[in-house]
C-alpha cells in the first residue's frame, strides 16, 4: 500500500523495491487487505480494483495461498507474539519459505523483529 500513497513516510523506498522488480510476492490476503483500504479511502472500486492489479503486477510469483498448515503456524505466531491471526499469517508465510517480510506496521510487525521496513529493504536489495 505505501508504493501507492504519495503521502506514506515509506512511498519512495516501497516504489523502488517495486521498480526494482525484487523477487516478491504477497499472502492472498494481501489482495483483499489493499482492495479494503483504497476503497475505504477513495469510496469506489476503480482505483481498488487498479491498486490489485498493480500489486499483483509488482509480484515476480503468485500470491501464497493460506491454508491450514499457515492457519496453525499463524495461531502459534499470534499467541506468541499477541498478534492478529492476520498479521501472524505474514509471519508464518515468510518463515515458511524462508522469505523476508517486509511491512509498515512499525509496532506489532517491525517492532518485533518480525519485519523489515521498505527502506531497511532496499538496502539488502542494493
Amino acid at each position: 500500500m505505501s508504493a501507492l500513497d504519495r503521502d506514506d513516510r515509506f512511498y519512495a523506498d516501497a516504489l523502488a523495491l517495486t521498480i526494482a522488480r525484487a523477487d516478491m510476492t504477497v499472502l492472498d490476503l494481501t489482495l483483499y487487505e489493499v482492495a479494503n483500504a483504497v476503497t475505504r479511502r477513495f469510496g469506489t472500486a476503480a482505483p481498488a480494483k487498479a491498486a490489485v492489479r498493480g500489486v499483483l503486477a509488482a509480484c515476480t510469483r503468485p500470491p501464497a495461498q493460506v491454508d491450514i498448515d499457515t492457519i496453525s503456524a499463524a495461531v502459534e505466531i499470534a499467541a506468541e507474539h499477541k498478534l492478529t491471526a492476520y498479521d501472524a499469517a505474514y509471519v508464518a508465510v515468510a518463515r515458511h519459505h524462508g522469505w523476508t517480510l517486509v511491512s509498515t506496521d512499525i509496532k506489532d510487525l517491525v517492532s518485533r523483529e518480525l519485519a523489515l521496513t521498505p527502506d531497511e529493504a532496499i538496502a539488502v536489495v542494493d
